[in-house]
């Protein structure tokens, strides 16, 4: 089974995916952040490809991700990187962007995320047409499930497609900014509307959770929450990793609201 279903059959609420950039704060770090990841509970991890055009990333990610590629991570160091962190038990999502993986080989990336145990993609700018149209297939056959994400802006009969489309769990926008932004600007009309439509899939709320606070208040709509720039924050920040990951992830998921 699927490392993704796994756990969304075995936890079902008070999710905490934690997103980072592969190759920062130093090309060597991702398998480090991982395993502490990992040891300190994070249910779920996100690892972006680092990408010099990013479309939905605030500043914090857009400067990780320039740090990254000048460290010299590609795709393939990405991959390596993985495979050295096996065996692994929490699940991994990579998130990029559709020119990447075209440009990569899509069948070799998938072949790629099969053998390190990846367990799916989210990929902002693939159109859930053209996945279904031309990829789903190969998505399955290398067991890769696939994210979509529902924003404010998103109309009631797109994203009941971009809903059904997701073979993973549902990308939940909090908000119409970009990433790293404050949660004042939670919608939070659009999270009860989408509460309300009694999901049959996992869903997480991403965009401007930064706090224990921010993580108990989405948690309330959905079946967890996703953090990445407070993250990426906290490890420029930081000289010993494994202390401050594993206080990051202590200080969320336990801290009063």
């Amino acid at each position: 089974m699927n490392t993704l279903d796994q756990l969304f059959k075995h936890k079902k609420n008070n999710l905490l995916a934690i997103y980072f950039t592969a190759g920062y704060p130093k090309l060597d770090d991702t398998p480090k952040i991982i395993k502490a990841l990992e040891k300190s509970g994070s249910d779920l991890i996100e690892v972006g490809i680092p990408y010099s055009d990013p479309l939905a990333d605030g500043s914090v990610i857009q400067k990780t991700s320039e740090q990254a590629l000048k460290n010299g991570l590609t795709i393939d160091v990405l991959f390596q990187q993985l495979a050295s962190v096996q065996p692994l038990q929490t699940p991994i999502l990579l998130m990029g962007y559709y020119n990447q993986l075209m440009k990569y080989g899509l069948e070799k990336f998938l072949q790629n995320c099969k053998k390190t145990n990846v367990s799916g993609l989210i990929i902002p700018d693939m159109p859930v047409e053209i996945y279904q149209e031309q990829h789903q297939a190969m998505f399955e056959a290398y067991d890769q499930k696939v994210v979509f994400l529902v924003t404010p802006k998103t109309s009631e009969e797109r994203a009941q497609k971009l809903i059904d489309g997701t073979t993973g769990f549902v990308y939940i926008v909090s908000n119409s900014a970009t990433t790293g932004t404050s949660n004042s600007a939670y919608n939070e009309s659009f999270l009860k509307r989408i509460k309300e439509k009694q999901l049959s899939k996992p869903s997480l709320v991403g965009f401007g959770i930064a706090t224990a606070t921010d993580y108990q208040k989405a948690t309330k709509f959905a079946n967890g929450a996703i953090i990445g720039s407070a993250f990426l924050k906290m490890l420029g920040e930081s000289e010993n990793l494994d202390q401050a990951i594993e206080q990051f992830i202590y200080s969320i998921k336990t801290k009063e609201a």
